[in-house]
């Protein structure tokens, strides 16, 4: 009997990673019992973790305002923010989907950066009372390792041309020239940042010191200097994206079950990596 117990458990562990499968496969196949019978009229779309690439968002985004069906989008968002260009696409495609339909951007927890400037198109911002909203600035960072080269003994050498090619290099510390070359371009960034949150938050450029400066605010002080509408849960934001879709019997849009698999499987993952890039690190 042993015999048996100890061949059958061998045979589980040689072929452990099939049987892994087959059951990823009968959990995707595997019809709901819990399916609803009429079609989705309202979407959730997740903006978690660092930005660094646009395209799964924006792609769920630009579906989500061609299906007829879909009534108004939840943009939940949890991001301490990340690059610029992403960030902005995401923004942008907010904001074209607004156009057609309502978005209700929901700051479950981290709505900073480059985040929060991805959610300021939305018709409304609600977030967490817990949340922690803006950081609207900009910044570049790069280390200066000459010193630990020198002790090694290795001594870079290039050929370039133009003088700013170099500039952020993290060999040598940098010129003046490259620097103020730098703070330009930061500049520039910063400005165009704050331009659109005054814009689609109709809020006075003049007086950004008081929300933008890069300025962190826990959700009721971010309400207070207007960078969201109000304070809530997320069944808050769900309310207030059903009234204004005119959506009388919300029934959302369920992801299919491979997708929500690796969801669970990644979260964890996620937020260790989002914790370690909350130090305002990222460029936006």
């Amino acid at each position: 009997m042993f015999k048996k117990v100890s061949n059958a458990l061998k045979w589980i562990g040689e072929h452990f990673k099939g049987l892994l499968f087959v059951l990823i496969l009968i959990l995707i196949f595997m019809p709901s019992a819990e399916a609803p019978l009429k079609k989705p009229n309202l979407q959730e779309i997740k903006l978690f973790g660092p930005i660094m690439d646009a395209e799964k968002v924006v792609k769920q985004i630009d579906e989500a305002a061609k299906d007829k069906d879909i009534k108004g989008v939840l943009l939940n968002v949890n991001s301490p923010g990340g690059a610029v260009p992403p960030s902005i696409e995401i923004s942008y495609a907010i904001r074209r989907l607004q156009e057609k339909k309502p978005v209700v951007a929901y700051a479950s927890g981290i709505m900073a950066s480059g985040s929060y400037y991805a959610s300021i198109y939305a018709k409304k911002i609600i977030a967490n009372p817990g949340a922690i909203v803006g950081s609207i600035g900009v910044i570049m960072e790069s280390a200066d390792i000459k010193g630990l080269l020198d002790k090694v003994g290795v001594k870079p050498q290039l050929v370039k041309e133009g003088k700013y090619k170099e500039a952020g290099t993290f060999t040598r510390q940098w010129t003046p020239e490259e620097r103020a070359e730098l703070e330009r371009l930061t500049k520039d960034t910063y400005n165009l940042f704050v331009s659109d949150v005054a814009k689609a938050r109709k809020l006075d450029i003049n007086a950004s010191e008081r929300y933008a400066n890069a300025h962190i605010f826990l959700a009721s002080r971010a309400k207070e200097v207007g960078l969201i509408d109000a304070v809530g849960t997320k069944s808050d934001a769900k309310t207030a994206l059903a009234k204004a879709a005119k959506v009388k019997k919300p029934v959302w849009k369920q992801k299919d079950k491979l997708e929500s698999l690796m969801e669970k499987l990644t979260s964890k993952a996620l937020f260790q990596i989002q914790s370690y890039f909350y130090g305002l690190k990222a460029e936006l």
